[in-house]
């Protein structure tokens, strides 16, 4: 969809220098879609995104491909972006909700990424990194991310302790790493599992973009049922360059 950058209006005219104005606010701006924006080939792009969703990494590519590994990287970087942006976009989730989180703490914790996820009882999930191990960061994405009135599924983390404020809260207490009684967190846990096998292929994510690889996983997720090639390619046509580029790169 061509927004305006300025005040989100769709309706527009052509200018003869190729420029777009919007006929809301007179604002006059440029809009190239994701797809146009990458110079190569268009069956050299159509094959990058057979191997991308058939979930190839562009380094299993390099004796087999005559596009430079560069040109690879960044044509995967953007795929997954558009995968972010629509996962960033998501209504937040009602009803009951897992919640928990992932990340090393103590001895072998520097330098990795701490994660947190929500799981939609029988739906959609979603998963971000956390600046801290803390209840704060992860109020904060909660707060964000689902609304008041719902039912958090959670363990006994005592972070969670205030969530009873926003809606009722749920408890997990577990003997032998086993779940005491009938509720459970085995949504948001089988969610980690999956992320682990998506991402293990690759040896190692770097920082900067760990944003993008996790929210293809989430893109992946909440799409398995379906074809994801004609869902990513609408992305890539319909999806400004301008629009994703502070996606691109996640600070701190």
């Amino acid at each position: 969809m061509k927004r305006c950058p300025s005040c989100e209006g769709t309706r527009h005219c052509r200018l003869s220098d190729g420029r777009l104005k919007c006929r809301a606010c007179g604002h006059r701006f440029t809009w190239t879609s994701v797809w146009d924006s990458v110079h190569l080939p268009t069956a050299t792009k159509h094959r990058l995104l057979d191997l991308f969703v058939l979930g190839v990494p562009s380094y299993r590519q390099r004796f087999g491909s005559t596009t430079s590994a560069a040109s690879r990287e960044r044509f995967y970087r953007l795929l997954r972006a558009c995968c972010a942006q629509v996962e960033h976009l998501r209504e937040p989730f009602e009803g009951a909700i897992e919640c928990d989180r992932k990340g090393k703490r103590g001895w072998g914790a520097a330098g990795k990424v701490i994660v947190f996820g929500l799981v939609k009882r029988n739906g959609r999930v979603k998963a971000m990194p956390i600046p801290a191990h803390d209840r704060i960061s992860i109020m904060r994405e909660i707060d964000a991310h689902t609304r008041e009135g719902a039912l958090y599924c959670t363990d006994e983390w005592q972070a969670y302790a205030t969530l009873k404020l926003r809606g009722e809260h749920v408890m997990i207490r577990k003997e032998k790493g086993r779940p005491v009684g009938r509720d459970h967190i085995n949504g948001i846990e089988g969610f980690w599992s999956y992320a682990k096998n998506r991402l293990y292929p690759y040896r190692g994510v770097p920082r900067q973009y760990f944003h993008l690889y996790l929210a293809e996983v989430c893109y992946r997720h909440n799409h398995r049922g379906e074809n994801l090639k004609p869902l990513i390619f609408s992305l890539l046509k319909q999806t400004s360059i301008q629009e994703l580029r502070p996606t691109l790169v996640r600070k701190g």
